[in-house]
């Protein structure tokens, strides 16, 4: 395994960690919401709405090194 695996791999960890904390820090919106954020008050909706932006980037940059780290597994072989 070559150090850019190793760091893409790495990357999209953390890329994802980041993701499933996003996730939980939103305000729930109707239903059973978000791991127990039905309970929380988030504060403002601009925070709840910065939130969610940075989501939407955080996903994007999920689904890029995704494709990354599979074009590089594909690339190695």
């Amino acid at each position: 395994m070559g150090i850019l695996e190793i760091i893409t791999g790495v990357l999209l960890i953390l890329c994802s960690v980041v993701i499933v904390m996003l996730v939980m820090a939103q305000e729930a919106h109707g239903g059973m919401g978000a791991v127990g954020g039905a309970m929380m008050d988030m504060g403002s909706r601009s925070t709840d709405a910065r939130i969610a932006n940075v989501t939407k980037y955080a996903g994007a940059a999920f689904f890029a090194l995704a494709v990354v780290v599979n074009a590089i597994n594909i690339l190695a072989k």
